[in-house]
């Protein structure tokens, strides 16, 4: 790619830049002056920004597409204590650049298919067969998606491979807790981090650049309900117990523990209240390492949505 472009991470306020992104959404919106203008997300494989395109209309909408690379010309200012692009110029990138979009898609740290055999390795410790055979059910069904889609469209883990890093992680600390408390069943408890998300795969529709949309499913249900479902035909494919999958139905439907949050019932069990500390866990370190990772030390964040719009610090000591 000969086009040189400044990273979103970079981006700094009252600059004027030339940049190449993603346009992963678009929204034709009204402002406070009754005139229409495009609400744009842009990203990079640093991050994302809100960009704004004034004092335009529905044929500037119907002009542009997502998910392809953008050449954008626009003055980076300071809204709300957040950076906001204002778009000057905007124009699809030429079809060999084009070639290059894999470039720009935030990625999971770890290669997918390293983290694909550590969860398997993980089913193959559950020694109770009923449990590991509705995992391993499920796994064979979403194999392949699983090495490129996101655990969510825009908040924690929303890069490719994202919902096998979350799963990892989790099923890492869910080990590290299983050796503390010697009360917790290991087998529950890696059942239930590996099924509590998976049907993210559905309430999500995913390309294998890892951008996803909400499908029409998911927004009618949720991943929690089409989890139970996904549980119950697994089951029944296994000829699983009645008690195994109301457990692992139980930690789908506890997860979010919160009605507000999707979850019509509290965790009344030991490994279902674990998971959703766990899920809560590595939700959140996620977001403060996104946050803090291209800040120096001793430096505050932008304010992050989903803790609450704090701006967290990155301590300057190593």
């Amino acid at each position: 790619m000969k086009f040189e472009s400044i990273k979103i991470s970079d981006l700094k306020a009252g600059e004027t830049i030339n940049g190449i992104y993603i346009l992963k959404s678009v929204d034709l919106k009204i402002s406070s002056n009754k005139k229409t203008y495009l609400d744009i997300i842009l990203s990079d494989q640093t991050g994302d920004i809100s960009a704004k395109w004034w004092d335009t209309g529905e044929t500037e909408f119907n002009s542009l597409l997502k998910n392809k690379l953008y050449y954008v010309n626009g003055r980076i200012d300071l809204w709300k204590e957040a950076l906001q692009l204002s778009v000057n110029k905007i124009k699809i990138a030429d079809e060999e650049d084009q070639k290059y979009i894999a470039d720009f898609v935030a990625s999971a740290p770890v290669p997918s298919e390293d983290m694909l055999e550590e969860i398997y390795l993980f089913t193959a410790k559950i020694k109770n067969t009923e449990i590991r055979s509705v995992v391993m059910q499920l796994l064979a069904e979403k194999e392949g998606k699983l090495l490129y889609y996101p655990a969510a469209k825009s908040l924690h883990h929303a890069i490719r491979g994202g919902l096998l890093y979350h799963m990892v992680r989790m099923l890492r600390a869910a080990e590290a807790l299983c050796s503390v408390y010697e009360e917790a069943n290991p087998d529950l408890l890696f059942g239930g981090v590996i099924v509590h998300d998976l049907a993210k795969i559905g309430e999500l529709t995913s390309n294998e650049l890892g951008i996803a949309e909400y499908s029409k499913q998911g927004q009618l249900l949720g991943h929690i309900v089409m989890g139970v479902e996904e549980l119950d035909r697994a089951g029944k494919l296994v000829d699983a117990s009645e008690e195994v999958l109301l457990l692992l139905k139980h930690m789908v439907v506890g997860h979010h523990y919160e009605p507000e949050y999707g979850s019509p019932k509290k965790p009344l069990f030991l490994e279902a209240e674990l998971l959703h500390h766990i899920d809560l866990i590595d939700a959140r370190v996620y977001d403060y390492q996104n946050a803090t990772r291209n800040i120096k030390p001793g430096e505050f964040s932008e304010p992050v949505w989903s803790l609450d719009r704090r701006s967290v610090y990155k301590p300057a000591i190593s």
